[in-house]
C-alpha cells in the first residue's frame, strides 16, 4: 500500500496523470511493471516503519521512566506523555528521514533507475550530497511530531484501560 500511495503521489503531481482511481492505477502499475512494481521499495519501508518504532518507543520509555523518578507506580499526565510524544517524534523524524527518502524514491515512478535500496542511497549521496537525505524534514517534523504525540496519549489510555480489564 505505501509503494502504490507513493505512486499516486507521483502520478497526480506529474503534468499529465495516468491514474483514473485505485484500480485502474493498480492495473497500471501491474501491467507495466508486473506484482514487482507494487512491492518496490519494501526493504526500505521495513528500515523505515522498524526503525520508527524502535526510536519512538526507546524515547518514551526513556522519558516516562525518567519522570517517574525510579517510581515505575507513579502515573505520568496524559498532557506529559503527549510532549514526550512529540520529542519521540521528533528524534524519529531526524533519525529516519534519510531512509524514509530513499523510501520514497525506491516507490516512486521513476524507481527503476535504482537496482535496490543501497543503489538507490548510493545514487543520492553521489548526485546530490548529504543534505538530499534530509529534504522534507520541516514539514514531515511538524506532522509526525503531532501525530506521535496524540498515538502515545491514546496508546497509554488503552494500556491504562487494559490493565483495569486484565489485572
Amino acid at each position: 500500500m505505501e509503494t502504490i500511495k507513493v505512486k499516486f503521489i507521483n502520478d497526480q503531481r506529474s503534468g499529465n496523470p495516468r491514474f483514473r482511481g485505485f484500480f485502474h492505477g493498480v492495473g497500471v502499475i501491474i501491467r507495466e511493471q508486473g506484482i514487482r512494481g507494487t512491492y518496490q521499495g519494501v526493504t526500505a519501508t521495513i528500515l523505515k516503519q522498524g526503525s520508527n518504532q524502535a526510536m519512538r518507543f526507546y524515547v518514551m520509555e526513556t522519558c516516562k521512566d525518567y519522570y517517574r523518578g525510579g517510581d515505575p507506580t507513579k502515573p505520568v499526565p496524559k498532557l506529559i506523555v503527549g510532549l514526550f510524544g512529540g520529542l519521540a517524534g521528533a528524534v524519529s523524524v531526524f533519525g529516519n528521514t534519510p531512509i524514509d527518502v530513499v523510501k520514497t524514491r525506491m516507490q516512486g515512478l521513476e524507481a527503476a533507475k535504482y537496482k535496490n535500496t543501497f543503489d538507490c542511497f548510493l545514487k543520492i549521496w553521489k548526485n546530490e550530497g548529504p543534505r538530499a537525505f534530509y529534504k522534507g524534514t520541516v514539514p514531515r517534523l511538524s506532522r509526525v511530531c503531532l501525530d506521535v504525540a496524540i498515538t502515545f496519549m491514546i496508546y497509554d489510555s488503552f494500556m491504562e484501560l487494559f490493565e483495569k480489564i486484565w489485572k
